[in-house]
């Protein structure tokens, strides 16, 4: 139970910090040298932990052939969501989960797979010399709906 409320408590922490960030909030006051240095301990631990947590699962589900990830460090989206192939995703030309999104553009892409990235004439992503996008939004609220299915805490 403390693992799926460690879970829950990530996943809230990652839609507050997006919602924050789609807002703009602080985006004045906040440089890349500054991120994290307020942050309390207390919840300094709280995010170790969430990530150790969120480790173990990935490892799970990569041992249930559920995840695959094509880009560094473990991808919460798909981890949260039940599992999920970036690296389908990315080869069928459909789509990306937006931190394999992020991460792929972030320069973040492992190296087999950072080979075959490049950018078209309007400087978008590509793969395989194909654009790279974002999940639809149908299959975005698919996922988003079961990962709140699992990620639900009745306190």
């Amino acid at each position: 139970m403390t693992t799926l409320r460690t879970l829950a408590l990530a996943a809230i922490l990652m839609s507050v910090g997006y919602l924050l960030g789609q807002a703009n909030v602080g985006a004045n006051f906040v440089n890349a040298q500054q991120v994290g240095e307020n942050v309390p301990e207390e919840t300094v631990e709280k995010i170790r932990a969430a990530n150790r947590n969120l480790n173990e699962a990935m490892e799970a589900l990569k041992s249930a052939g559920l995840y695959e990830s094509v880009t560094e460090g473990p991808n919460a989206f798909l981890i949260l969501s039940g599992g999920g192939s970036a690296r389908q995703d990315l080869e069928s030309g459909r789509g990306v989960d937006p931190e394999t999104f992020a991460g792929l553009y972030a320069g973040r892409a492992i190296p087999e797979i950072q080979d075959l990235i490049g950018k078209d004439e309007q400087n978008r992503l590509t793969y395989n010399d194909e654009v790279i996008r974002i999940y639809s939004k149908s299959r975005l609220q698919r996922v988003l709906a079961n990962r709140t299915k699992l990620t639900e805490v009745n306190f």
